[in-house]
């Protein structure tokens, strides 16, 4: 099956919008965090090279570089949630006529579940990593860009609060209280400590540009 990140842009949203499992919720949180670092890369592009930003020049070099693996990251959690997901999908459709298969198909749903939990999880990790560069290209960026950086925020907030629904969906299924209340609270942790730099961000670049 063609990888979805090879996929054009309209062939992924009319995929999103059709009844098929994959790609989903999850995976439109990873692109939607890969987009935002995108945004952070192009104030960088745009602010290396000038005279008046010479100063920061290494480190924004240096955080360009550290912005791209987390946009190629965020890539590639595209296509993991898809492969998480499938199985889930499939093991929701299991017989359970028998008292066996009810058995059966209720061990497999908690090791589907669990899988199905990491990658929103590691999206939400990337996310706060791209905000916090984010939070870089915002105060030492070319004004002139530095909107962008808002934009990008604006973006991984949205992807931070999408990927945490996807946790709270398939913990909420859990039989394992304990591996689900884990889940849940480091989403939880995750999106309160993100969703705030998202929010400084913006008010900074919002400030920035209309002083």
């Amino acid at each position: 099956m063609t990888a979805l990140i090879n996929q054009t842009l309209s062939a992924f949203t009319e995929s999103l919008a059709d009844k098929s499992p994959v790609p989903g919720g999850g995976g439109a949180s990873a692109l939607t965090g890969a987009l935002a670092a995108s945004l952070g890369e192009m104030v960088a592009s745009l602010t290396i090279g000038k005279k008046k930003y010479q100063e920061t020049e290494p480190s924004m070099i240096k955080w360009r570089t550290e912005m791209d693996g987390l946009r190629i990251r965020l890539l590639d959690l595209v296509d993991q949630d898809a492969a998480a997901f499938r199985p889930l999908a499939e093991a929701y459709h299991m017989p359970k006529d028998t008292e066996e298969q009810r058995k059966k198909k209720a061990e497999v749903m908690e090791l589907r579940l669990c899988d199905a939990c990491t990658v929103p999880l590691e999206i939400m990790r990337t996310c706060e990593s791209v905000l916090v560069l984010l939070g870089e290209f915002a105060e030492h960026g070319s004004k002139i860009a530095v909107s962008d950086a808002g934009c990008g925020a604006a973006l991984a907030k949205a992807a931070l609060e999408s990927a945490a629904l996807n946790v709270y969906i398939n913990t909420a299924s859990m039989n394992d209280r304990v591996y689900a209340e884990n889940a849940e609270n480091t989403a939880g942790r995750i999106l309160k400590s993100g969703s705030a730099a998202a929010d400084r961000i913006y008010q900074q670049v919002k400030d920035r540009i209309t002083a």
